[in-house]
């Protein structure tokens, strides 16, 4: 392709060259003969350079236009296949042949096979995506229900008889005041804090199913409950303009999960924002929060879950980032291509 397109190129500037040169030689030619008496040969001499002066400078500038419009029409193309859009086309201008068309065309045909693939890897990363579901993550929930259930039966009620015999203790007054007194605020501290650690705790292992619900509907319920029980300031925000499959509803709503967790576990925030929103061409969630922040290099680590947001997100063609400033809090944000739409949810 370089190698025709140099070649092609090469001949049209020669072309360009020579016409620019015949014009040049006629209009010198008909200047001597018009002035060629009336003046000077050194006036003639002075005249003859201007207009050769002006004639290749109009003929250079109309060549860089030519080319220069023709370059532009490639790199913006290239950028936005570079960007995800692999539906850009180059439609032919129409004025006939130039050397861009062949370059044009392969343009297309790469674009076109790359959408044709990203398509294919899309369709088959969300047939993956309900297979495990179906098959591996079935069970997990299953099991993390049943604990819940124990949890619920067992531990939480043995938290509260704590409390209520630490709520007691004030009997003991009568007998060591001072003693009492220590134990007693000791007790109802822990039991209030263990007492709130376990709700969220079981919240937690009660998963929140995606089945017979969109992912507007799960999301309204599941997000202002655990920032509730997490103290956080909640606002969702939802702009999303079409439904989205069931592979791409059920990975953003465990991204989503992932990344609320990781802001109460190490962010300490007091408020946090979640978007989720779409364009043209992908699906985009972010989750901002207003935290203590960390330094990038603490990505690395993966203390903060970005290796399991980024593998979800990949299964669908997309990608996951996180953006943070220690002070400043931290923004997720995640990208989903829209290749392949599928069968939409009912």
């Amino acid at each position: 392709m370089m190698v025709r397109f140099l070649r092609s190129g090469k001949w049209e500037l020669i072309g360009m060259f020579v016409l620019a040169t015949i014009v040049t030689v006629v209009l010198a030619v008909l200047l001597w003969n018009m002035m060629g008496e009336h003046v000077g040969l050194l006036e003639l001499k002075i005249w003859t350079g201007c207009l050769l002066l002006l004639s290749s400078g109009a003929f250079g500038y109309w060549a860089a236009q030519r080319f220069g419009r023709r370059l532009d029409t490639l790199h913006l193309s290239l950028k936005q296949a570079v960007n995800g859009n692999y539906e850009v086309r180059i439609t032919e201008d129409g004025k006939g042949q130039h050397s861009f068309l062949p370059v044009y065309r392969e343009f297309n045909e790469l674009a076109e096979q790359m959408e044709e693939k990203m398509k294919l890897l899309q369709r088959m990363g969300e047939e993956r995506v309900l297979t495990e579901a179906a098959s591996n993550e079935a069970a997990v929930l299953e099991e993390r229900k049943r604990l819940a259930r124990d949890l619920h039966d067992t531990v939480s009620q043995q938290l509260f008889a704590i409390h209520m015999c630490a709520s007691s203790l004030p009997k003991l007054q009568q007998v060591d005041q001072d003693r009492a007194g220590s134990v007693l605020d000791q007790l109802i501290h822990m039991s209030n804090l263990a007492q709130k650690q376990m709700r969220n705790f079981i919240a937690q292992l009660r998963p929140m199913e995606l089945e017979g619900r969109t992912l507007q509907e799960a999301l309204d319920k599941w997000f202002p409950d655990y920032c509730r029980q997490n103290n956080l300031q909640g606002s969702m925000e939802w702009r999303l303009t079409e439904q989205l499959t069931e592979a791409k509803e059920h990975q953003l709503f465990l991204i989503v999960q992932e990344a609320m967790a990781n802001v109460v576990k190490h962010a300490s925030a007091e408020s946090v924002t979640l978007t989720l929103a779409d364009t043209e061409r992908q699906v985009v969630m972010i989750l901002s929060d207003d935290g203590k922040g960390f330094k990038a290099d603490a990505v690395k680590g993966g203390s903060y879950g970005l290796s399991t947001m980024q593998e979800r997100a990949q299964k669908l063609g997309g990608d996951a980032d996180i953006v943070s400033k220690v002070g400043s809090g931290t923004r997720v944000k995640v990208t989903i291509p829209k290749m392949y739409r599928g069968e939409q949810n009912q």
